[in-house]
């Protein structure tokens, strides 16, 4: 049987893994990790964890990597973890993980740094074949990849189909990216658009796999959360904000923040497309009125 390095079944695998040194130093970077952070090894070989390269936030928005490093607290007392975290890809929008941190020793038992797999937990492949879908019947967006509008109001048209005839209620968020013309006017339509993509990303990886998001318009989207509650409408909505609110791109050295206001409703049972998604709308804009960056729902504005 022919030898096969270390290396080589590493770079077979299909979770992400990477090592790390006592001081927190990327020593390894398998080809897996590449594809899902979208940063190469050569950007990452060298460089320290602890320097925030990857940005693991969990679902409360805490920075994992200044404090709460799982990889760290593995080194410090030689216990494996596993944990679910968001990262930072290269392009800005934030991926759901599984992380899985274990500590690398030496033939004495020595403690010599640790490694960290980690797998995308994006239901891709479902997200890949509801796309196809979409492209067949040109209910596309082609720049962000979500549905496009017309792909929300069939969506729309049959949650309230389900409402009317088996009571099955809905939720709708409006969502629309603050100062959005300022990534256009001060940069470029270039960054414009990317700031589109990574928000569409960070929408769709903040959802459940019933749900659906659509662009709306411009900067607009809308997502539809059918069969929820007053509760999750209201969990999902944050979600979606920290998640934007804790992702950037980058447009030359300029680090650029995005936010988001968010309208949220809940079904109504005499709603139409047209007054659900107006009701939504107003709450976004008071969500703008009062600041920007914030969920406002039904019981808000009432």
């Amino acid at each position: 049987m022919n030898h096969i390095s270390a290396e080589k079944l590493l770079d077979s695998m299909f979770d992400g893994v990477y090592f790390v040194d006592l001081d927190r130093r990327i020593t390894y970077w398998n080809n897996a990790a590449e594809r899902i952070t979208g940063y190469n090894r050569s950007e990452v070989i060298g460089s320290r964890c602890s320097d925030n390269l990857l940005r693991h936030i969990d679902a409360n928005g805490h920075q994992l990597c200044q404090h709460g490093c799982p990889l760290a607290a593995t080194m410090q007392d030689g216990k494996t973890r596993e944990s679910s975290v968001f990262l930072h890809h290269a392009f800005g929008h934030r991926v759901p993980v599984s992380v899985r941190t274990s500590p690398v020793r030496d033939d004495a038992g020595q403690i010599l740094g640790a490694v960290e797999i980690f797998s995308d937990n994006s239901s891709s492949l479902q997200i890949l074949h509801e796309y196809e879908r979409l492209k067949q019947d040109a209910y596309l967006d082609q720049l962000t990849t979500v549905g496009n509008r017309r792909y929300g109001e069939m969506t729309l048209s049959t949650r309230i189909y389900e409402l009317r005839t088996h009571d099955i209620p809905f939720g709708v968020l409006f969502i629309d990216i603050d100062h959005f013309k300022r990534f256009n006017d001060q940069y470029s339509h270039k960054t414009g658009d990317d700031v589109l993509v990574m928000v569409s990303k960070s929408i769709s990886f903040s959802l459940r796999k019933m749900d659906s998001v659509a662009r709306w318009g411009g900067e607009e989207f809308i997502v539809i959360l059918p069969g929820a509650s007053q509760v999750i409408v209201k969990s999902v909505s944050e979600r979606i904000r920290m998640l934007i609110e804790n992702s950037f791109i980058m447009a030359g050295k300029d680090k650029l923040n995005v936010t988001v206001s968010i309208g949220a409703t809940m079904s109504r049972p005499d709603d139409t497309i047209e007054t659900i998604v107006g009701r939504a709308d107003r709450h976004m804009y008071l969500s703008k009125s009062r600041g920007r960056n914030r969920v406002t729902e039904d019981e808000d504005h009432e």
